[in-house]
């Protein structure tokens, strides 16, 4: 038997969990929780764990008392790194969630934390593992584009009104999407590329779709315009826009914040990589139905390879032969595959079969990377990247 403490279960980490750790190991039992909502923590447990489990005040005393084999982080953003510098002090295998910092402050001392640890972490980067990622990076080291020379990411997100009706509204717990959004996208992007990324150019929307003037703490429930507003339960439900189908606080309220302290409508980036080329990326947040999409497009002399995850279709382009190859991949995943290959790799680390293919330091460098790229957002200048270990 496995046995895993969990720090904030919340709805994402029991998720991970009960669908992807027990679908590789049916043996894990969470014997230990951190939690301050014991209430809301023990309803998301799963029937098997409910009997034994013990709630804990803080890390240190459940580390001490419940004989832990792995240790889960999946509190609220910005007490990710907290958590995770007091759990570099431990021998014991970390999954631990993104983003691993917020700011500056957070970044740096974690990776201070970690750079003589033998604690050894999993960061929730699924897409960097992902069935489509792996399939584009092993032909692009066969040469399928001979030398990569450019890469465009895009996420038009169908789901984005979550960070605007949802906790995540909360711009002083995620500090803006590309913390929030972007730190999967940029981590892949590089692992593709074969190369860190050391400059950013980067823009912004805020306030023109979401955010506005209504009134302070307005629900729908409460508000006189639910019937016509495109935002309310009924409206999403007919339209099927997707988003909560249930009451929800306004998206239109002033309380999502003031530019630039608030999530934005939409941002980008353009990066160069150490290796001299240089890429794009951009996410949209308002986007809706099948207008979602979110992928890469690899580009060299000698070919291009793209894929999309929601389309799960990958196609190689032959820039000099007259053929191109569509590869489909399987439906249905977690994060496209990808939280089932986390598990595999958190629960390897566990029995000592496996390494990490997602590091604290690769954690680190992508919240260096977006927090560059909000700088330079906020500040309308190019901004260099500070890089791990130097």
């Amino acid at each position: 038997m496995i046995r895993l403490g969990v720090v904030g279960h919340g709805g994402r980490i029991s998720s991970v969990i009960s669908h992807c750790l027990r679908a590789v190991e049916p043996d894990i039992r969470v014997v230990g929780i951190v939690d301050p909502d014991e209430q809301g923590a023990r309803s998301r447990l799963a029937d098997c764990d409910q009997q034994d489990v013990v709630f804990y005040k803080n890390l240190a005393q459940m580390v001490s008392k419940a004989k832990l084999d792995g240790l889960c982080i999946g509190t609220r953003c910005h007490q990710h790194t907290p958590y995770a510098i007091e759990a570099a002090k431990y021998d014991l295998p970390l999954y631990l969630e993104k983003p691993v910092a917020i700011n500056m402050k957070q970044a740096t001392a974690l990776e201070k934390a970690f750079e003589k640890s033998r604690c050894q972490v999993v960061v929730s980067f699924p897409l960097r593992v992902s069935p489509l990622c792996l399939m584009a990076r092993q032909l692009i080291e066969e040469g399928a584009v001979g030398s990569p020379e450019h890469i465009l990411g895009v996420n038009y997100v169908p789901y984005g009104t979550v960070y605007f009706d949802n906790a995540y509204r909360d711009f002083a717990m995620t500090q803006g999407l590309f913390l929030q959004k972007a730190t999967h996208d940029l981590d892949y992007m590089s692992f593709l590329m074969g190369s860190n990324i050391v400059r950013v150019g980067a823009m912004a929307t805020w306030g023109r779709v979401f955010g506005g003037r209504k009134k302070a703490n307005l629900r729908c429930s409460q508000c006189p315009e639910a019937e016509s507003c495109l935002e309310s339960p009924q409206n999403r439900k007919y339209n099927y826009s997707g988003g909560d189908p249930n009451d929800h606080p306004c998206v239109f309220g002033r309380d999502i914040g003031t530019p630039p302290n608030m999530n934005e409508d939409s941002s980008s980036t353009i990066m160069e990589f150490a290796s001299g080329v240089h890429g794009a990326y951009t996410q949209v947040f308002f986007s809706r139905r099948d207008a979602q999409t979110r992928g890469a497009t690899v580009s060299g002399y000698h070919g291009t390879v793209r894929f999309d995850w929601y389309a799960n279709e990958l196609v190689r382009v032959r820039h000099h032969a007259p053929f191109t190859d569509t590869i489909k991949a399987g439906s249905g995943m977690s994060h496209f595959g990808g939280d089932l290959e986390l598990a595999r790799d958190f629960v390897g680390l566990i029995q000592g079969k496996a390494k990490s293919r997602t590091t604290v330091q690769m954690g680190i460098q992508s919240a260096y990377v977006c927090l560059a790229c909000k700088e330079s957002a906020e500040k309308g200048r190019f901004v260099n990247v500070r890089q791990v270990g130097q």
